[in-house]
Order: C-alpha cells, then sequence, then structure tokens
C-alpha cells in the first residue's frame, strides 16, 4: 500500500474516478470530510459503491473511516460498511487498547448483523499525545490491528507543534514506527495538507520511507503518483532482496539459520524482508 488515497464520502461523483485511478487504496471517509447534515447519505452512498461490481472486481484495497467510536454516528457507519468488500475499517479517536477492545466488540456486532463472512482488519489512526504514548499496547491490543496510520495535523495542534519542521515530524514517525513494529504490524504515513508543495511532500515520503513505513496518505489524487515514486523500491534494492532469497534457498537449512551475501551476515528478519520487497514489487 504505497499509496491510500482519502476518498469524501459525500461526493459519489468521485468514487469511479478514485477506482480508475492510481493509488493502491481508497480510503473512504465518513469522518472529517462529511458534514453533519450529509453523514447518513455519505454511509448509503459509500455502502452502496462497495457493494458494487466494479469495487468488488478493483485489486485496489478498500478502506473506510468511520466516525469516532464515541460519536452518536458510529454504530450507524458500522451498519452500513461492516460488510464484506472492506478490507480495513480505520478507526479514529483511539487512545487506549480498552478503547480499541470496545470498538472490535461494536465491529463484531455489526459484521453479525451484516452476515458478514471474513473479520474486517483495522487501521486505527495514532492522532493524540495520549495515543501516541499508548501505540504498542494499542497495536497489539488485538489481532484484527493490522496497521498503525499517523496523524500529524490532530497530533500536533493541541500542543502546539510545527506540523512541517522535519525534526518534529520525524520524532513523531520514528516513536509510531517503533510502536508498529513492536506489535508487528505495518505502520502507514499521515496526510499533508499542502497540496501545491510537491517538494515538501515527497521529502516527508522518503523520510517515512526510510523508517520503514508501509505507504503514505493522499489527499488529492495529485499526490498519489509522489506516494507511489516514494515507496517503489529500487532496482539495486530488488536485485540485493533477490540475492538474499536465492542464497537462502540455497543454504543447507533453507535461510532459517544465518548466511551471508555480499559478505553480510543475513538472518531471518532480513529474509523477511526481502521476500516481502519482491512480493510487493510483483504486484506493482
Amino acid at each position: 500500500m504505497r499509496s491510500k488515497l482519502f476518498v469524501p464520502g459525500a461526493r459519489p461523483e468521485l468514487f469511479d474516478k478514485a477506482l480508475a485511478g492510481a493509488a493502491d487504496a481508497l480510503s473512504f471517509d465518513l469522518e472529517d470530510a462529511v458534514a453533519e447534515d450529509r453523514k447518513s447519505a455519505a454511509r448509503i452512498a459509500v455502502a452502496a459503491f462497495l457493494g458494487s461490481q466494479a469495487a468488488a472486481a478493483s485489486r485496489k484495497l478498500m478502506i473506510v473511516r468511520v466516525n469516532a467510536p464515541d460519536s452518536p454516528h458510529f454504530a450507524a457507519d458500522l451498519a452500513a460498511v461492516a460488510r464484506d468488500g472492506v478490507a480495513l475499517i480505520n478507526l479514529p479517536k483511539i487512545e487506549s487498547a480498552a478503547a480499541l477492545g470496545e470498538a472490535v466488540a461494536a465491529i463484531e456486532r455489526a459484521e453479525a448483523g451484516n452476515g458478514a463472512t471474513r473479520p474486517i482488519q483495522l487501521l486505527v489512526n495514532i492522532e493524540t499525545p495520549r495515543a501516541l504514548a499508548n501505540a504498542a499496547q494499542i497495536a497489539a491490543a488485538h489481532p484484527r490491528v493490522a496497521g498503525l496510520q499517523l496523524g500529524l495535523a490532530d497530533l500536533f495542534e493541541a500542543p502546539g507543534i510545527a506540523r512541517y519542521e522535519p525534526a518534529n515530524v520525524h520524532a513523531a514517525m520514528f516513536a509510531m514506527r517503533l510502536a508498529a513494529a513492536a506489535a508487528g504490524v505495518f505502520a502507514l504515513d499521515s496526510a499533508y495538507a499542502d497540496l501545491h508543495d510537491e517538494a515538501g511532500y515527497l521529502a516527508e515520503a522518503r523520510m517515512a520511507r526510510r523508517l520503514g513505513f508501509l505507504g503514505k496518505t493522499c489527499l488529492h489524487p495529485r499526490q498519489v503518483a509522489l506516494a507511489n515514486t516514494a515507496f517503489a523500491p529500487t532496482s539495486d534494492e530488488l536485485d540485493a532482496a533477490r540475492r538474499i532469497v536465492a542464497a537462502a534457498a540455497a543454504a543447507p537449512d533453507g535461510g532459517r539459520g544465518v548466511f551471508v551475501v555480499d559478505g553480510r551476515m543475513i538472518d531471518l528478519p532480513f529474509l523477511k524482508r526481502a521476500q516481502a520487497l519482491l512480493a510487493a514489487a510483483e504486484r506493482h
């Protein structure tokens, strides 16, 4: 998931365009992008589109950002979208493992009511100082958690931290990435609100990639190509990964122990990363 494009739930005229675009994942937003008086219409439109043949036939990852669990819209959102065809529910405003557990219970009830045949995984927003402090516990709180998503605007706004200062961004990225790594889930980078600052977006995306993030959020289709470029593996990286996989296959123990590639000691975590890199490159 190099690129995740936000699609406002109240703008169904954009759904087909987003589906035809180059983003790896589409995140249909029922929260911030939808005014209070349009919440009901938005969830109906999103549910209808995700249940369409076109959506089912797409290889894109389908995500829905629902309203916060303590909002009056959460239960109705789940009733509409907790169905087969949704790969991830993006949960905002989660600050503790206990809150995550309560949200999962609500999702399970909605899935049962909708006759869903497989559990929907979760992409949990880390967007407050308390959430960042508890990120490792949140990530490990339930097997449904597939990844953490950084929300820098909300995280930095209340304490008055400069959003576009690279040192500040790196500190938050690093903390959340380690929390995700501790729980064995992926990390997804934040949105970048200045749509005209392509250089800034690309620099932030490349920083995220160096920290091991899976991809970056896109607020506009023009940012998709930037994310795809930043998170695309280089030819040198792919060649190195192929050598690691080949050396593991030739090793007497199949790469389960330690072996040497290009003068470097390689063990199982390096092998798994090489395999994941090659698998991702095949998909794209």
